[in-house]
């Protein structure tokens, strides 16, 4: 059997009387594309940590492919690259400099060809020799990326690693990781956009107050939490309220549904109440609206 790409037991983390993680288990396979979503302050964040031997937990293990993050940091830090949520760097070196200094940190030596690649493919080789200092907001993030990736790590972590940075630079990223996906690594993703998450996560594990309030794979929560929506601009909209439906603005109103069969006789009962139809838009079911549902059961 193999083993797990990353496994927390029971994990808890308390700073004084706040309590971040309140016995979160999860495991993520080798070779996973798994998500991390929850609302801010759910403990995403600290989670991410304490896979990294940045923040020592409470109770409970964890573990990077086999290794304890408190019993063997050195081997499960060797393991996993880590894109924090904040930037961070040093302003001394140049782009090429501190990812060579960060090879060394893990013992990688004669590692320009793998850095050459990850450069070329976050579009950061014109800027290899300009300083820290002088890069813009959404190159300083490419460099995080940069880092967590010189070592290869067959595990990576996205804390937010699209938050503020343009469209172009996002669709490259996302290029380069699915890529990283293919050729096998472990990729775990905390966002707030959840499109992303809904387009690149096989499975995905929501956090409320430090606890999973769902984990199951992406299909899987879309069948079960999300409903189909009728929308429809009505030149009576006091009606449609009456008939069970979410007033919008302009005259629109929400019915949900869940099986195309049902929007037949959702017409019907407008049209034999006069509601009178101006237009009809069908929503499918999506990630967002899972997650408010699901946050709002929790």
């Amino acid at each position: 059997m193999a083993v797990a790409a990353i496994r927390v037991d029971q994990v808890t983390k308390h700073y004084g009387t706040l309590r971040a993680l309140a016995g979160v288990s999860l495991e993520v396979a080798q070779g996973e594309f798994f998500g991390l979503l929850g609302p801010n302050g759910a403990g995403k964040t600290t989670l991410i940590s304490a896979l990294a031997g940045l923040v020592r937990p409470t109770s409970g293990t964890l573990e990077v492919m086999g290794y304890d993050v408190v019993g063997d940091y050195r081997n499960a830090r060797q393991h996993i690259g880590v894109v924090p949520q904040e930037l961070v760097f040093d302003p001394f070196f140049s782009v090429r400099e501190l990812l060579r200094i960060q090879s060394g940190y893990f013992g990688v030596r004669r590692n320009d060809d793998w850095i050459d690649e990850i450069l070329c493919n976050l579009d950061l080789l014109p800027k290899a020799n300009a300083n820290m200092r002088t890069l813009s907001g959404g190159m300083k993030r490419r460099v995080l990326v940069a880092q967590a990736l010189v070592h290869r790590p067959p595990v990576i972590v996205l804390d937010e690693p699209t938050a503020g940075v343009d469209v172009e630079l996002r669709q490259g990223l996302w290029r380069f990781i699915r890529k990283l996906n293919r050729d096998g690594h472990t990729v775990v993703l905390t966002t707030h956009y959840l499109e992303e998450a809904e387009a690149l996560c096989g499975r995905i594990a929501m956090l409320k107050s430090g606890r999973v309030v769902a984990l199951d794979s992406t299909q899987a929560l879309l069948r079960q939490f999300a409903t189909h929506t009728l929308r429809v601009r009505l030149q009576n909209p006091e009606i449609g309220c009456t008939l069970g439906g979410n007033p919008d603005v302009d005259g629109w109103v929400d019915f949900a549904f869940d099986v195309y069969a049902d929007v037949e006789p959702l017409l019907g009962r407008l049209r034999e109440a006069g509601a009178g139809v101006d237009e009809i838009q069908l929503g499918e079911p999506d990630l967002e609206r899972v997650f408010v549902d699901v946050m709002n059961r929790a």
